[in-house]
């Protein structure tokens, strides 16, 4: 089984870096074209919207990039996995990330 199919049917999104260690930021908070690295989903996150986000490519190690934003700023485009994929603001502030320089 992979790692990824142990996750999904344990439902728990495990962290790949310390947080402690490192600074991050939500996915939320990344600007047009910047570039991040997924560290996880957070706890709080109800279970089924963060069995979806990983369902749509939005797991640990996994990078994502903000590709641009709706006129109102709501959705956000971002390009995971291949695919562009919109989030409200809200379920993007559920997944952490370390921006990437």
């Amino acid at each position: 089984m992979s790692r990824l199919s142990s996750v999904l049917s344990d439902r728990v999104i495990v962290s790949i870096a310390d947080s402690a260690q490192q600074p991050s930021a939500t996915l939320a908070d990344l600007k047009t074209g910047s570039v991040g690295r997924i560290l996880d989903v957070r706890d709080d996150t109800d279970p089924a919207t963060a069995r979806r986000l990983v369902d749509l490519g939005f797991f640990p190690g996994a990078e994502v990039m903000m590709v641009r934003r709706a006129p109102m700023a709501d959705p956000v485009i971002y390009r995971v996995a291949g695919s562009e994929v919109a989030l409200r603001r809200r379920q993007a502030r559920c997944i952490r990330v370390l921006a990437q320089p």
